[in-house]
């Protein structure tokens, strides 16, 4: 079955305006030619698009379906049009990005500076992201690639290994814990915790190996920067749990101390994520291609 664009374009103002005159005028078209152009359509799909009434019209299920359809096709146009203007503005294509942020405070940023030495013409659009969000905005198409921890659940999506990180125990120069080489995730909760959002993957992870142990983690606070857990950590209100090279920078001037986590737990793998790596754009691929060799 073949559809021409211009027919799905009348199809859809049709749909928004439920009426034929106001369609034809949408589309700079004489009523009559839109009504033929609906009616080869139904003719084609072979059952009603429209139930007609005296005022108005609406869809059947087959014309929701193929306005669900449409909707895609004209979100693809989109993306091709904005592509090609960039090829010939000279861009040559850009990437869609989320990341969760312990990814972006690592190696992520790096890595994308290195992929831009080799194609300095290709534009990046990054957000910044707890893992459940990126799932979603990839599986809907909001993003054409995202970077998440093993523990986010994928939902579906196609995944690659990216790189590993380490998780260790943040604590005062001071506190009980810092003089120990490593403490293990039950000596963490007998302290209260600075804890992160409830949908990063660190908050997941934390959560269920808690209640493996049948206990839960006492979060005094609940704060999304890794600044702001680290500052609040020198001020004694609390430990917290962050990746080695997030922590880092943080250690001198705050004060504080990594102490490590001595469970096999602690080093987790971040995962490269979309729909599908064969559908991605060119550009997109090679991103994926760079963050994977």
């Amino acid at each position: 079955m073949r559809h021409d664009l211009l027919s799905l374009e009348i199809f859809m103002a049709v749909a928004e305006q439920r009426n034929l005159t106001k369609a034809s005028q949408l589309c700079h078209l004489a009523t009559s030619a839109v009504s033929k152009r609906i009616s080869e359509l139904e003719e084609k799909v072979g059952s009603p698009l429209f139930v007609r009434y005296p005022r108005g019209m609406e869809l059947t299920p087959a014309g929701q379906s193929l306005r669900h359809y449409a909707l895609q096709v004209n979100e693809t146009l989109q993306k091709m049009d904005q592509e090609l203007s960039e090829y010939g503005a000279g861009i040559k294509g850009h990437v869609r990005l989320h990341a969760i942020t312990s990814a972006l405070a690592q190696q992520l940023s790096l890595d994308i500076g290195s992929f831009l030495e080799t194609y300095p013409d290709i534009k990046f659009d990054i957000e910044e992201r707890v893992g459940a969000a990126i799932v979603r905005a990839v599986s809907d198409g909001r993003a054409d690639v995202g970077i998440i921890a093993e523990q986010t659940p994928s939902l579906g999506l196609e995944t690659l290994a990216y790189r590993t990180d380490e998780l260790v125990v943040a604590v005062p120069e001071h506190h009980l814990l810092a003089g120990q080489a490593q403490a293990s995730f039950e000596q963490t909760l007998h302290y209260e915790f600075i804890g992160p959002h409830v949908e990063s993957s660190v908050h997941r992870l934390l959560t269920e190996q808690a209640e493996l142990l049948g206990k839960t983690v006492r979060q005094r606070v609940r704060v999304s920067s890794f600044e702001c857990m680290c500052r609040m950590v020198s001020t004694n209100l609390g430990i917290c749990i962050l990746p080695r090279d997030v922590l880092r920078p943080y250690l001198r001037p705050f004060h504080l101390q990594a102490v490590m986590l001595a469970e096999p737990w602690a080093k987790r793998q971040l995962q490269v994520v979309a729909r599908r790596f064969e559908g991605l754009p060119p550009t997109a691929r090679a991103f994926v291609a760079h963050l994977t060799a």
